[in-house]
C-alpha cells in the first residue's frame, strides 16, 4: 500500500524527453542547482512545519550522491516564498537565481490532510526562464525519504535522460573468520540485511537482470557449489554439484543463462547455464585457467579472466566461445572484470606497485584509465544500471569499507564501513517504486 501511494500522478512534463544536460562531456563540470524547502500550504500548517525542508533535504541528498550536481545553499537564495500561498510556487524572478548562479531551481508545494501528504514538485531553467517539470505524488509521513528518491530520480531523468540509480541495492560478502554470508544493502548505505545463513565461506554473488533471482558459490556443502536463490521467496536451489571447482559468474543479459566455471573436465573452464533445463554448454577449451566470466549488456561477448599469457588478464570472446582476444596489456595482475551497461567500457582491478587498484579500459582494450589511487587494495568493481557509477570493496590494514565513485573516478563515497571485511560487491539491476 505505501508503495502504491508512491507513485507519482504525472500532470505536465515540459521536458518531451529532451536532454538538458550532458553529463558525458570531457568538460563536464557539476551543474548549479537551487532546491528550495517545499511550502506548507495545508490548513493545518503546524502539522507539517518541518516537512517540507525534510523533504527537500532528503532531495539534495540523494542528487548529492550523483556527483552531477553543485546543491547551492540556500543560505545564498536571494528570493523569498510567501509562506502558505499556493501560487507563489509559478511565481518566480529569474532574474535573482541567475545572479547566485543557479542553472536550475527546484520548488515545491505540500498539503496534508490526515495522513495523505501531496507533494507539488517543479524544476525549472533558470538561464532559459521555463519549466521543465511538474509533478505531483502521494505519499505518507513515513515514507518521505522513498518519495524523495523518486523526485530526485524524474529530476535526473528530465535534464539527462537516465532516472539514475537511487531505486538499487549492493549485494556483497561480509565474512567473520571463516564464515560469510551475503548481505543486501541500499543504494544510500541504508537498510542492510543478511540473507543467506550458510555458515561456510560464500563467494561471488550475482544479481539476475530482473533483480528477482541472487546466484552465487557456496561451500555450505564442504565444497563449492553454486546456488540460485529467490529474493522474493527466500528459496535456494543447488544448480552444480560436480565434483571440483563450481564457480559463479553473471547471469545472461536475458536471464535464461549463467556463466560458470568448472573444473570437472580438469582445468578450470567456462560454461554456461541454461538455467531452466540445467543443461550445460562449454566455452573454453584451453590448457590455462579460465575465470569470472561477465557478459556484455547486448549478450554477444563475455569478459573473463585468464592466465593463458603466463599472469592473468582480461579477455574478450564471442558469447560462443570464438574470437578469443587479449585487451589488457599494462600489469601482470588484471582480474574482476565487469562489464558496464553502457557496453562502452569493461572495470577491473589490477595490482600496481604492490597495491590493488581499480580500472577501466574500452572494450577494445584501448583508453585506459586508473581510478583509484589510495594506499588500500581495491577490488571487485561493479556497475550502476545508469553506467555512470561504480561500486568497489576497499581494504586497509585499520578499515574494510564498500565505496561508489562515478565511472570518471570521482564523487567518492563510502557506502559502508565495519570491523569485519566486506568483499564482492555486485550492484542490482533497478527495482521499480
Amino acid at each position: 500500500m505505501i508503495f502504491s501511494l508512491l507513485i507519482p500522478l504525472i500532470l505536465q512534463n515540459n521536458a518531451n524527453a529532451k536532454i538538458y544536460i550532458d553529463i558525458d562531456s570531457p568538460s563536464f563540470q557539476q551543474f548549479p542547482i537551487a532546491i528550495c524547502d517545499f511550502n506548507n500550504i495545508s490548513n493545518d500548517a503546524a502539522q507539517t512545519s518541518d516537512l517540507g525542508i525534510v523533504l527537500a533535504d532528503e532531495i539534495k541528498f540523494y542528487l548529492s550522491m550523483t556527483g552531477i550536481f553543485n546543491i547551492l545553499n540556500k543560505k545564498s537564495f536571494l528570493e523569498k516564498i510567501e509562506a502558505g500561498n499556493a501560487e507563489a510556487i509559478e511565481k518566480i524572478y529569474f532574474p535573482d537565481w541567475v545572479l547566485i548562479g543557479a542553472d536550475y531551481l527546484v520548488r515545491g508545494n505540500i498539503t496534508q490532510e490526515g495522513k495523505q501528504i501531496i507533494a507539488d514538485c517543479r524544476l525549472f531553467d533558470v538561464t532559459r526562464s521555463e519549466r521543465l517539470m511538474s509533478k505531483k505524488y502521494n505519499f505518507i509521513d513515513s515514507s518521505k525519504k522513498e518519495v524523495a528518491k523518486n523526485i530526485a530520480s524524474d529530476i535526473l531523468l528530465t535534464l539527462t535522460g537516465d532516472e539514475g540509480d537511487f531505486h538499487t541495492k549492493i549485494a556483497f560478502v561480509s565474512k567473520k573468520r571463516s564464515v560469510s554470508d551475503v548481505h543486501i544493502i541500499d543504494y544510500d548505505g541504508s537498510n542492510q540485511k543478511k540473507i543467506t545463513s550458510h555458515q561456510s565461506l560464500i563467494m561471488s554473488p550475482r544479481w539476475s537482470p530482473n533483480g528477482k533471482l541472487l546466484a552465487f558459490t557456496s561451500f555450505k556443502d564442504g565444497s563449492p557449489k553454486v546456488f540460485i536463490r529467490n529474493m522474493e521467496t527466500g528459496i535456494e536451489r543447488k544448480v552444480t554439484f560436480f565434483d571440483g571447482l563450481n564457480l559463479c559468474g553473471s547471469f545472461s543479459p536475458d536471464g535464461k543463462k549463467l556463466l560458470l566455471t568448472l573444473s570437472k573436465e580438469g582445468l578450470e573452464n567456462i560454461y554456461y547455464l541454461d538455467i531452466e533445463t540445467l543443461k550445460l554448454k562449454r566455452l573454453t577449451h584451453n590448457y590455462s585457467i579460465d575465470v569470472s566470466p561477465t557478459w556484455s549488456p547486448d549478450g554477444t561477448k563475455i569478459a573473463f579472466v585468464s592466465n593463458r599469457s603466463g599472469s592473468p588478464q582480461i579477455y574478450v570472446m564471442d558469447a560462443n566461445g570464438n574470437n578469443v582476444r587479449r585487451i589488457t596489456f599494462e600489469g601482470n595482475y588484471n582480474t574482476s572484470p565487469s562489464w558496464s551497461p553502457r557496453g562502452n567500457r569493461i572495470a577491473y582491478e589490477g595490482s600496481i606497485y604492490g597495491k590493488y587498484q581499480i580500472f577501466s579500459v574500452d572494450h577494445e582494450g584501448n583508453n585506459l584509465l586508473q581510478l583509484t589511487f589510495d594506499n588500500a587494495d581495491n577490488e571487485s568493481p561493479s556497475w550502476s544500471p545508469s553506467g555512470r557509477q561504480i561500486v568497489y570493496s576497499s581494504r586497509s590494514a585499520t578499515r574494510n569499507r564498500l565505496c561508489i565513485m562515478n565511472a570518471n573516478g570521482l564523487n567518492m563515497r563510502i557506502l559502508h564501513e565495519a570491523m569485519n571485511p566486506s568483499v564482492m560487491p555486485v550492484w542490482s539491476p533497478r527495482f521499480k517504486q
